[in-house]
């Protein structure tokens, strides 16, 4: 969300997202960063965005206005700061010190910005930094800076999407795919959902509230999941209560990596219904 756009704002308080990002940085011209900087606090100061996570997205603090968006974050307390353009641990690093030493809590999480072919590479040096939580994929800069598109099927960006996934898991870290290069909540803007999901994405940020419904929808854990889940864990519990060694539900196998994978499907579909 443009953090210079007031009415943006006010409209994100009703959005059925998981989070939301307001953005200090690409969306607002140079000419309105410190009405959106002021825009943006006074929002995530009121606390008005019930159940949302929300992440300010700063200018880098080699800009202008980066360390002035850095203290503005540390006073607002969002339940993340998102840093652009990250090249180098030390960025993050860098960051999480200069955010205490404006008075910013310790425990603040970031996430950050992987748009840059020099940080695909460094990326699992960047996952080991302190206080990183998420990783966001920059589709739209990345496939500038590789010479491909960022349109569907993205092939030249699959590798990388792909690799990026994998060092953010090895960290324990959640990883978002990158937006959509259009507006329209279309067939492609579907199968770019439905390829980061299976790529194992774990959401999908986005340009346009008519998207919103499609990516829950993909990216979301359904009630027949649900019910699955919940079903294998009985049969699971059923065998360990009688005994067995083996527990089989509808006549497959339960191994741990089983149990695990549904145990964290249940989490989130009953986060996502409070």
């Amino acid at each position: 969300m443009p953090g210079s756009n007031a009415r943006a704002l006010e409209k994100a308080r009703t959005l059925d997202a998981d989070a939301l990002i307001l953005d200090l940085e690409d969306a607002v011209a140079p000419e309105s960063k410190d009405i959106a900087r002021q825009q943006v606090s006074e929002a995530v100061g009121a606390e008005a965005f019930g159940h949302r996570e929300v992440i300010i997205r700063i200018n880098p603090l080699d800009t202008q206005w980066g360390l002035a968006d850095l203290e503005a974050a540390a006073a607002a307390r969002p339940n993340a700061v998102l840093l652009p353009k990250v090249e180098t641990r030390h960025q993050l690093i860098d960051a999480r010190d200069r955010l205490i030493a404006a008075g910013g809590n310790s425990q603040q999480k970031f996430w950050m910005m992987a748009e840059t072919p020099r940080g695909i590479l460094n990326l699992d040096d960047i996952c080991a930094a302190p206080g990183l939580d998420a990783v966001v994929m920059g589709t739209s800069d990345l496939g500038k800076e590789l010479r491909v598109s960022n349109a569907q099927p993205r092939t030249g960006l699959l590798g990388t999407l792909s690799s990026s996934i994998l060092v953010a898991r090895a960290h324990g870290l959640d990883i978002l795919d990158g937006v959509y290069p259009g507006v329209a909540a279309d067939a492609d803007f579907r199968g770019s959902c439905e390829q980061g999901e299976a790529l194992g994405f774990d959401g999908k940020t986005l340009i346009h509230p008519l998207q919103i419904a499609i990516a829950n929808e993909i990216f979301g854990i359904s009630e027949a999941q649900a019910i699955h889940a919940e079903a294998m864990l009985t049969s699971w519990q059923k065998a360990r209560d009688a005994g067995e060694g083996i527990a089989v539900h509808e006549g497959k196998l339960i191994e741990q990596l089983h149990i695990d994978e549904a145990k964290r499907i249940l989490a989130l579909y009953y986060l996502a219904s409070k």
